[in-house]
């Protein structure tokens, strides 16, 4: 009996062992991949890769970039593996926090003085402009400025920066080819002309397809993935080409694995997937570009003639800067400017002499950003870069900082406001 006892013991071990075996991490492994990026271009990478690694798991977080940026700048304390956004700034912050791994020959020519040998690197090109369906009654704007015709007022939506890396992106362009002043100026009358803020760069999209509004500021992919449901895209000039770009992070659970995806990603295989129509990604890899169409023609035109480098190491070190002065002038008073400039229009048809004067008192205004280039380039302010969430408090300095744009935010457009209800009892408005 005591012999049957052991021979069943040593069975039962025998057993479990091969239960452990069948379930133990060499036989099924886990890639984990926070991404911004649709469904419709992980998706496929993702299929892809396991079916070239059986027994891999691939397993993606889809989270808008500036919510991945938080994760990661916390410690990546779920391990992921890769980064995966289309916003170049988003790694040069998260490089700043040192969270690639080292990887000393990742530089190259769209990642120089940017990347301090860390192992992220640019598998496709995107640029800024807008989206509108083919059948839209409304006339397509040509160029940015026509989008501040009052033609456009309520027509045109766009992602809150604080959400969405690629409004982020747009944000920086005006910042960048303008100038601090410029670009907010253009910014802040964009505001009155304005649908809605949305909170994902895909409502955008999903908005002009339910015609919600008539326009909305996209980055192409977005766009062009969407044009067999009658989307079309128009960059705007000059171009800048910004690289979308995938990165290897400290902490994760499967470098290897992660190398294996991000040169499956390279590959000629994974460069021509990027091509598929669902897709509609420029690929970095210029023979194969050359293949890519409308887009990509648009984007080698640029790079060869008309185009502007869009420095990720300035936004960055105004990251937190710039995604709150917008929230605070623009996402949070977007009710009353969009009522401001719709009563300044009014008031521009009246014939009066005194009131038409002062008018562009109003409008300087409505378009002023009372806070210096300089002050949002305080390293301080912007040492911690997350969004304001119920994760990510300010730091101290971020508080007092805070409160004191809003204050001037506040005291802007009340004076904006205030003048306005002096010129309408001139007119003899009843407002």
């Amino acid at each position: 009996m005591a012999e049957l006892r052991r021979c069943i013991i040593i069975q039962a071990c025998y057993l479990f062992a091969l239960i452990i075996a069948a379930v133990s991490p060499a036989d099924a492994r886990e890639l984990r991949v926070l991404t911004s990026m649709p469904s419709s271009l992980f998706k496929p990478f993702a299929e892809l890769f396991e079916h070239r690694n059986p027994g891999v798991a691939v397993n993606v977080l889809n989270k808008n970039t500036n919510a991945g940026v938080e994760e990661i700048v916390r410690g990546n304390p779920r391990n992921f593996d890769l980064f995966w956004v289309s916003s170049a700034e988003a790694f040069a912050v998260l490089n700043a926090h040192g969270a690639f791994r080292p990887d000393a020959e990742a530089m190259t020519d769209w990642q120089a003085n940017q990347t301090g040998n860390a192992a992220f690197y640019p598998f496709a090109f995107s640029s800024i402009g807008w989206a509108q369906n083919r059948n839209s009654s409304l006339p397509r704007p040509n160029e940015w400025d026509d989008m501040l015709r009052p033609e456009y007022v309520g027509e045109i939506a766009m992602t809150r920066p604080s959400r969405s890396g690629t409004a982020h992106m747009f944000v920086e362009r005006f910042l960048q080819v303008r100038g601090w002043d410029g670009g907010w100026a253009y910014l802040l009358a964009l505001s009155g002309n304005l649908s809605t803020l949305t909170s994902r760069s895909f409502g955008v999209i999903d908005g002009i397809e339910k015609q919600r509004f008539e326009i909305g500021i996209s980055i192409d992919f977005l766009t062009l993935s969407r044009s067999e449901n009658g989307l079309m895209f128009r960059y705007g000039r000059p171009v800048m080409v910004m690289p979308a770009q995938i990165g290897i992070l400290r902490g994760g659970q499967s470098p290897d694995l992660a190398t294996e995806f991000v040169d499956m990603l390279l590959s000629v295989e994974g460069q021509e997937l990027l091509l598929r129509p669902d897709i509609r990604r420029v690929p970095i890899n210029a023979e194969i570009r050359a293949r890519a169409g409308l887009a990509a023609q648009e984007i080698e035109a640029a790079l060869r003639v008309n185009w502007l480098p869009y420095d990720a190491l300035l936004a960055r070190d105004r990251y937190w800067a710039v995604n709150t002065l917008f929230d605070e002038f623009v996402t949070f008073q977007l009710s009353e400017r969009q009522e401001a400039w719709r009563r300044m229009r009014r008031l521009e048809q009246v014939t009066d002499a005194e009131i038409l004067a002062q008018l562009p008192e109003v409008e300087r205004l409505l378009v002023q950003m009372p806070v210096t280039e300089a002050e949002a380039m305080t390293q301080d302010v912007n040492a911690v870069p997350t969004r304001l969430t119920a994760f990510s408090a300010p730091t101290t300095l971020q508080q007092d900082v805070l409160e004191h744009w809003r204050r001037r935010a506040t005291t802007t457009i009340g004076s904006a406001l205030s003048l306005l209800d002096e010129l309408e009892r001139l007119a003899g408005s009843p407002e």
